[in-house]
Formats: C-alpha cells, structure tokens, sequence
C-alpha cells in the first residue's frame, strides 16, 4: 500500500483526497459490496454512483455491447441518446422535455448557468451558504468549502442553509421564512451591483447542506421572490435524483416545486461518465443561440446505453419502491440506537439517503463523527460525513440496498459506537 500511494501522490499530486486515513484499495464490487485487494470485503453504504448496484450485469452488457458496435459524437446522427432522450424527460413534468447530454454534474451545473444567463440576460445567482455544485472554474464560485485564487465574485449571494439542528430564523417551523429573506437580500444586493438575478441553484434534498428535513412548499416564498425578479430556478438532482428519495424520482417533486432547468449527474449510468441538463424548449434554444457548445463525449451511443440500461433495472427492478421500503426499515433500526446513545441527536433522511448527527456536550461532535467513519471501515462498513461541520453520518448506499444490508449497517453501527463513544 505505501508504494501505491507513493506513486499515486506522485501522479496525481499530493493533495490528491482518499477516504480513511488507511485509505481502501479496491479490486472490485458486485451490488452493494466491494472487495479489496486482500480480499476483504465491505458494505458500501456511501456511493450514489453505482445507483442499481456495482457491476450491475445488464449495464455491463450494453456498455460492452455498444462499444462493439459503434461509438461516436452526437453531430452524427443516432437513436441511442434519442431512445435514451424520450424515456428520461417522460420522467418529467412541468414540460421538462429537452436536454443537453454531458459527462459530469459539474458540466451539467455549468450549462444550467449558461442557460440562466441566456433566458434571462442577467448574471447573478443566489444558492445557500453551505452547498456544492461541482469543479469548473463557474460553479466553484458556489461552493462555500474553498476560497477560490482572487476570492468569491460579486455575482453570487448566498442565503442561510437549512438545518434541523441549528435552523435560521431559530426554529425548524420558521426556517423556510428565513431562507426567504435571504434570498430577498440576495436579490436586492445582486440587482443594486448591477448582476440581476439569473437563477437560484440548489439540490433540493439540500444534499451537502447535511438533508435536513423539510416540507412541501418549503421554497414556495423563496421561489416566488426569484421569479418576481425575473430569475429562474435549477435544481441540481445529482445526489437525490433517480428515486433515492424512494417518495419520488426527484428531489423537487418533493418539495412540490417546478424547476426550469434539472441537472443531473452521478448515479444516471452506474459509474459511466454521463451527465444531463433537463430543461424547456425555449430555454434550451436560448442557451444554444447564446453560446457556442459542443460536448465530445456527452450522449455518445455507449454513454446513452448505459443509462438506458440504469433507467431500466430501475423499472424493472422497482428500486425506487426498495428505496422506500428499505430506507424507512433502516432509518428506524438508526431511531432504536439513538434510545442508547445520547450522542446521536438526530435520525433524519429519505429513501436511501439518510443518517444520524452526533452532537457532544451541545456541541457538534465532529471529532466522534470521523472516528465513527474510521471504525466502520475497519469493521467493513463504508459511509462518511456530511453537514456545515461534518457531523453527521452520512449514509447513501447503491439503491439495490437491502433489508439485510441494513440489519448488517445498525449492527455495525451499535457495535463502533460501543467502541468509540
């Protein structure tokens, strides 16, 4: 291992992250399990990108399929990305029928800001104060981890996240007003600089912001002030989209709003490069008489049969349903472990994208929720942290995830916080 991570420093640089601080070198994964090259094996509780489970068979088969057949770029004509095309944007409403094909969410965010710009003529953007929305030099402007070279833009304003623990505005009932009004000061500082307002950004599972639990209706004010102010919304699905949520195949169908633009990315091919923007018609065209783009590899014939085939196992698998079903089984087996340990302050989540926060002495108890995340990997369970001080244990598993998978999880769990708690 020491020489492999000597090499890999010298590669990739020596900033170069891995999880643990015995990082996990991996051999291969078969649904929701991976090996090492030891051969020990782990439950993977952590990655969204294997959505219908590691190596699922029938993505295998038509990636390898269609690369024996032909792969090319969209500026020839194929039925693959088009087949793919109709089947994704059915999933749609709110006359959500276009897209753009791509290879990362982090180019899906970078489009759907495009497209912002091109619809509405205007270049300010308001997100949250503790969210990610991907690597490209315009979405880094977004994030809120790293100050980027030369410091934040003036045409992005950030309005306090949500949070079930610490909410703005002072409790959970009047955080969705609060959001409101920081969003309102946003508006007013972008249109007084001169920027306007293009789009508000979030992923409404508020996915990096820790997923606190809101309700319906919860960005209805919000919503309303950026339309008022001639902006549009885009909800960057890439962490709840694809039925994780197990309510709903998409995180704003939750919260009962209507974006103008979706973005989605991660789990869309099974770990195939694939990404998309989803949007109207008329937004797609604006975007297209107002910037010159062209993606290589986006909607290539063996990236749209690999999201074909993930589209399928879903249906036909009825993942979505396991989402429900197992997340709501698991999220109550973490509720029992909370009655035995004070330091799990909350159990929230939605399908297969929940978890537990860990507070110590009313303070978050960060420290712990890292020493959670090493003694689950050395006892063979993946997960990490998520939330503004990473104290919370943030659990996303393949979404082929199973009643059994979560017994293993919560015993592992009681048995690393007997351990270290």
């Amino acid at each position: 291992m020491a020489d492999v991570l000597t090499r890999r420093a010298r590669l990739l640089g020596p900033h170069m992250t891995t999880f643990y601080r015995e990082p996990v070198h991996l051999a291969r994964g078969e649904g929701t399990y991976l090996w090492d090259t030891d051969g020990r094996k782990y439950l993977d509780c952590y990655n969204n990108v294997p959505h219908v489970g590691h190596c699922h068979p029938r993505v295998v088969e038509a990636i390898a399929t269609q690369a024996a057949t032909l792969n090319t770029h969209t500026r020839y004509v194929h039925d693959g990305i088009l087949e793919y095309g109709e089947a994704l944007t059915a999933k749609f409403d709110h006359d959500l029928d276009s897209m753009v094909m791509v290879c990362s969410g982090s180019e899906a965010n970078d489009v759907a800001l495009r497209m912002a710009q091109a619809m509405t003529g205007k270049t300010g953007v308001i997100t949250t104060d503790n969210t990610y929305h991907g690597n490209t030099a315009a979405v880094s402007q977004l994030n809120t981890s790293k100050v980027p070279i030369g410091g934040f833009q003036d045409h992005v304003k950030r309005a306090p996240a949500p949070d079930n623990m610490m909410p703005p505005g002072g409790t959970r009932e009047g955080q969705a007003k609060a959001f409101a009004e920081g969003v309102k000061t946003a508006i007013a500082e972008l249109e007084a600089n001169g920027h306007g307002v293009s789009a508000l950004i979030v992923c409404p599972y508020f996915a990096n912001e820790g997923f606190p639990t809101l309700e319906e209706g919860f960005l209805d004010d919000a919503i309303a002030l950026v339309r008022a102010a001639g902006g549009i919304i885009i909800a960057d699905e890439v962490q709840p989209g694809f039925g994780r949520i197990g309510s709903h195949w998409w995180g704003h169908q939750k919260l009962n709003f209507a974006p103008d633009i979706v973005t989605l990315g991660k789990p869309m091919a099974n770990g195939h490069p694939v990404a998309a923007v989803i949007t109207r018609p008329e937004i797609l065209t604006a975007f297209q008489e107002g910037f010159k783009y062209f993606n290589t590899f986006g909607g290539n014939p063996v990236s749209a049969a690999a999201a074909m085939a993930v589209l399928n196992v879903i249906e036909d698998e009825n993942l979505v349903e396991n989402a429900k079903d197992v997340g709501a089984y698991a999220v109550g087996l973490l509720k029992e472990l909370q009655t035995r340990y004070d330091v799990i302050a909350d159990v929230r989540g939605s399908g297969l994208f929940f978890g537990a926060e860990l507070w110590r002495d009313g303070k978050p108890a960060t420290a712990l929720c890292d020493a959670m995340v090493e003694e689950m990997r050395n006892r063979g369970v993946l997960l990490h942290t998520e939330g503004r001080f990473d104290n919370t244990l943030k659990i996303r598993p393949p979404c082929a995830f199973g009643r059994a998978d979560a017994d293993l999880l919560a015993e592992t769990l009681d048995a690393a916080f007997g351990a270290v708690a």
